[in-house]
């Protein structure tokens, strides 16, 4: 399965950025910092600062830092602020879909979609900045 690029960049920032709240960070650090695009990133930003994840602090030494519950916020709730996880599958017909083998792998394919889906819902971004510092620790 493949992020689009937005949400690629919500998940970069909004991890980053709760790794510690109490700081902030601009859009151009962050950018730098995963060689994305600041431009498109600020725009991911301001998303995000609409799901009420990040705070925006504007003027000289604004930037963005992270306003939510990183013990209750999890991947899922990230990737729906810019796209549809499983709506792919389910909701596109290819050739062959009206095949019985098509009709198999449209079952499989949606099973996998909800595999995905239950399994980004089940990880906080505390949970995966743990994850991350122990195996930190561990190497």
């Amino acid at each position: 399965m493949k992020l689009q690029k937005a949400t690629q960049f919500g998940l970069y920032a909004v991890l980053e950025l709760a790794r510690d709240p109490s700081r902030q960070l601009s859009a151009i650090e962050i950018a730098d910092k995963y060689g994305i695009s600041s431009n498109h990133l600020a725009k991911v930003l301001r998303d995000l600062g609409r799901a009420g994840l990040v705070d925006a602090v504007r003027g000289a030494g604004g930037g963005y830092r992270f306003s939510s519950n990183s013990k209750r916020v999890t991947l899922m709730d990230v990737i729906n602020i810019f796209e549809d996880i499983g709506s792919e599958a389910s909701g596109t017909s290819d050739l062959g879909d009206g095949t019985d083998i098509g009709r198999a792998l449209l079952v499989i394919r949606n099973e996998i979609d909800e595999i995905t889906q239950a399994t980004f819902g089940s990880i906080t971004l505390d949970t995966l900045l743990k994850t991350m510092r122990w195996q930190r620790d561990v190497i």
